[in-house]
Formats: structure tokens, sequence, C-alpha cells
């Protein structure tokens, strides 16, 4: 028995082609400036106390913070206001926060009861102050 192998020849065209496509960034949305830290006992020449905290981050993924502001927006007492509290300090972060909820931290920013010399500032006794943060 001989075997006798066969061979198949093909032919083809070469050719040169080109297309398009596309790619989309996604955005992201607003983180929330938590604050962590208690504070007390604020009155007339009392020494400025510490703020700090953390942020949640709703995004899928990290965020740059370059710094966390505050300021003071008022207070639940009638005739005890914004202006008789300072807040001080730097709050940089410089850093990605990653997503998540309490992540990240931030601090360097300090609240104060401003002491109005010769005023009567019995109005902010037992005060609650609001204070409203952002991050760039």
């Amino acid at each position: 028995m001989l075997l006798v192998g066969a061979g198949a020849a093909f032919a083809y065209w070469t050719n040169a082609g080109s297309g398009a496509g596309n790619a989309e960034t996604g955005t992201n949305v607003a983180i929330v400036v938590n604050q962590t830290s208690t504070v007390a006992g604020m009155a007339p020449g009392v020494a400025a106390q510490p703020l700090s905290g953390n942020f949640d981050n709703a995004n899928s993924g990290p965020v740059y913070v370059a710094a966390v502001t505050a300021t003071v927006t008022g207070t639940d007492k009638t005739g005890c206001g914004a202006t008789d509290y300072t807040i001080g300090g730097t709050a940089t972060v410089a850093t990605q926060v990653p997503a998540g909820t309490g992540v990240g931290s931030w601090s360097g920013l300090t609240i104060q009861f401003n002491n109005k010399t010769g005023v009567n500032q019995d109005a902010c006794k037992n005060a609650i102050v609001s204070i409203a943060y952002a991050s760039s």
C-alpha cells in the first residue's frame, strides 16, 4: 500500500484597514467631611480646641483632597452668633482619600470662643455651634 500525500494551496489578498472606537471617563460625587473631635466647655478666655475628622467617599475609587476649611454658620441660641467664635489653623490633607465611610483623616483646625471684652456674652451659655466644612 502506498500513501500519497495531497497538499492544498491557498491564495490570499493583503489589505490595510482602519476603524474607530470610543472610551469614556467617569465622574465623581462630592465627598462628605466629618468632624470626629469632641469640643466642649468653650468660654471666654478658654484656649482654642482642636477640630479633626475623616471623610465619607461614596465614589468607586479614591479622590484627591487638598485641604479642609471650616466656617461657623451660627448657633442654636438667640443673641449668640457666628461672630462669637473663631476658626483658626490650616487643615492641609494633600493626599488621595480611598473609597469608603470614615476613611482618611484631617486635622489642624481649631475653634475658640471670642472673649468680647466689656460685652455680656451670657446668650452663648450652653450654645450648640454649627460648623460647615468644605474640602478642596
